[in-house]
């Protein structure tokens, strides 16, 4: 149906699976990466630090 050996189609198929395995353990890996950066539900007083605390305007230099 699809126009390959049945080799072929079982060596597709192993790539497609070792690459899906491999993008989910990245994707998870990241996942885990951000959350510790910045859990996803806050604690009872927020976030402890807003994303932009320490960055300085721009709007002096653009007058």
């Amino acid at each position: 149906m699809s126009g390959l050996t049945e080799p072929e189609a079982r060596e597709f198929h192993s790539i497609f699976v070792m690459s899906f395995l491999i993008f989910t353990v990245i994707a998870v890996v990241a996942h885990f990466l951000v959350w510790q950066w910045r859990p996803w539900l806050p604690g009872p007083n927020g976030y402890a630090r807003a994303m932009i605390d320490g960055v300085t305007t721009l709007t002096s230099f653009i007058v």
